[in-house]
């Protein structure tokens, strides 16, 4: 009987890897195959449910859901919808009414050069990230070959390349981490986790069962931005292997690595995927620096953050289970992942 249980819970896992979120201010996204939802709470401290709508380009192109190409397109989709999200809670939540409060404030003291040095900032910030996730990188391999007076193989040159990367990358997300606004993201981040992991277990959606759920979820974005920096080690590999001499030239491999950005999303999204639908010792092989990192950006959520999360995984459940529930009612209490 054990070991129905746990093979009905394998299938259900499968079923439900399609629902995913995203972590707002003050809020939290869930979207399922049928719809998208928003819970926010307000500054009354009531939550605010809301929908975004429109079909997936998906859904008109047929072409796009084949694998890889449907990676591409659901990054760019996200990252559009993420971004209309993340605008809506900030108005909801009263964050952007406190936004224009400074800036009005701003005005009023007649800032004019701060706004200036704002925008040149802004600037410095664009070329600083070129220069430290590009440039940097590519230069630092440059510099150890003329310090240890060889040339490294392909392999090897793109490894490093792809640590600085991960040390730079890994840096800049825990010193944003301190900040006091996004590490209530990342406390959101932490309950859209557990909610998701409680329902994909079948248990009934109560705070005391989500509060039991690891925070750590193999479909993240966060394993997928490690996931890219992976992958990107195999594609730069192959590239010099094929064409030698494109390395030298600086400027032709920053352009050939810009390239290959759609392509290693689709291949990091496919991977995302199979990490999410299967557990063993290759997926978690995968999946552990990403989990890893997740230690960084997720934190552990208060009480009604995850009134948020289940507010918003309730508003975008599918109209009808495909999965008897009960199944995991009768045992799931005593089986919640603890960190």
């Amino acid at each position: 009987m054990r070991r129905r249980i746990t093979r009905a819970k394998e299938n259900q896992m499968a079923k439900y890897t399609s629902i995913g979120g995203q972590a707002l201010i003050e809020g939290i996204m869930m979207k399922s195959p049928e719809k998208t939802a928003l819970a926010v709470r307000c500054p009354d401290k009531t939550i605010d449910i809301s929908y975004l709508h429109g079909k997936d380009i998906k859904e008109r192109f047929k072409l796009l859901r084949l694998p890889v190409l449907r990676g591409i397109t659901g990054f760019i989709e996200s990252m559009v919808q993420g971004y209309k999200a993340m605008m809506l809670s900030a108005e909801k939540s009263g964050f952007a009414d406190l936004e224009e409060e400074k800036k009005a404030e701003e005005k009023k003291n007649g800032s004019a050069l701060l706004n200036t040095v704002m925008i040149i900032g802004t600037v410095l910030g664009v070329a600083l990230a070129v220069v430290l996730f590009m440039l940097l990188p590519r230069l630092a391999v440059s510099g150890l070959r003329l310090l240890f007076k060889t040339d490294f193989t392909p392999v090897v040159r793109s490894s490093i390349e792809q640590l600085l990367k991960l040390t730079i990358f890994v840096i800049y997300v825990w010193a944003v981490s301190l900040m006091q606004d996004i590490k209530r993201v990342f406390m959101y981040h932490g309950a859209e986790h557990k909610t998701i992991f409680c329902y994909e277990k079948g248990l009934k959606l109560t705070v005391e069962n989500v509060r039991k759920q690891r925070r750590f979820h193999p479909r993240c974005g966060t394993s997928f931005m490690i996931l890219m920096i992976l992958i990107s080690v195999i594609f730069s590999t192959i590239i010099q292997l094929i064409f030698p001499s494109v390395y030298n030239v600086a400027w032709l491999w920053v352009i050939i690595k810009i390239l290959l950005i759609p392509i290693v999303c689709g291949a990091g999204y496919e991977l995302l995927r199979v990490c999410g639908r299967y557990d063993n010792l290759f997926t978690k092989i995968v999946s552990a620096p990403g989990l890893w990192l997740q230690r960084i950006t997720t934190k552990e959520p208060e009480d009604d953050m995850i009134e948020v999360a289940i507010a918003a995984l309730k508003a975008c459940e599918p109209a009808v289970p495909d999965v008897d529930r009960s199944v995991d009612e009768r045992d799931g209490e005593t089986d919640g992942a603890e960190e």
